[in-house]
């Protein structure tokens, strides 16, 4: 009901009291549970994350490319894109709110992308030398890209931006 609220009003809106209502307590048991607005916000938008599936892929890149399809999933789901633009704009008002997002929900999903990566060069399926931190923004970051852009996100984009990582000894220039 959180989430529903949110889009519906927006997080600046959206009320204690509202939500209270919504599930039939008072304010005062909400507030057991979440200390803030933000706090249950994020909590709320930490439920759009769609459990990683078993990783079974036979190479460290098939595993990666199960993540980031995955990751592409979350994104996906109804109205995902655009509850991350809400809290993006509540920046300047409520930093709280972003910095517990950032906590909660990105942190979490960046650490299982990097992961995947650092057991890929771990593996030597990806060079050696790759930088991990640097391939996982650009994993991320290709899929927000293509959203924005207004372009589809096809399982099959996971694929390409897969292949084009360094392997076998080569850089990419």
């Amino acid at each position: 009901m959180t989430l529903r609220l949110m889009q519906e009003q927006g997080f600046s809106r959206m009320s204690i009291d509202a939500v209270a209502a919504e599930a039939g307590v008072g304010k005062p048991t909400i507030y057991r549970r979440w200390t803030s607005k933000e706090d249950l916000a994020t909590a709320a938008l930490e439920q759009l994350r769609v459990d990683e599936p078993p990783l079974t892929g036979t190479t460290a890149l098939e595993r990666l490319k199960a993540v980031l399809l995955n990751f592409r999933r979350s994104l996906l789901r109804p109205n995902g894109m655009a509850l991350i633009g809400m809290v993006l704009a509540e920046e300047q008002h409520t930093p709280e709110l972003l910095r517990l997002f950032r906590e909660r929900v990105v942190a979490p999903r960046r650490a299982i992308v990097a992961a995947a990566v650092e057991d890929a060069i771990r593996r030597r399926e990806l060079q050696p030398d790759a930088d991990a931190e640097a391939i996982t923004t650009m994993l991320i970051g290709s899929i927000y890209a293509r959203y924005l852009a207004g372009q589809p996100i096809p399982p099959a984009w996971v694929d390409r931006i897969v292949s084009q990582l360094p392997r076998n000894g080569l850089t990419l220039v």
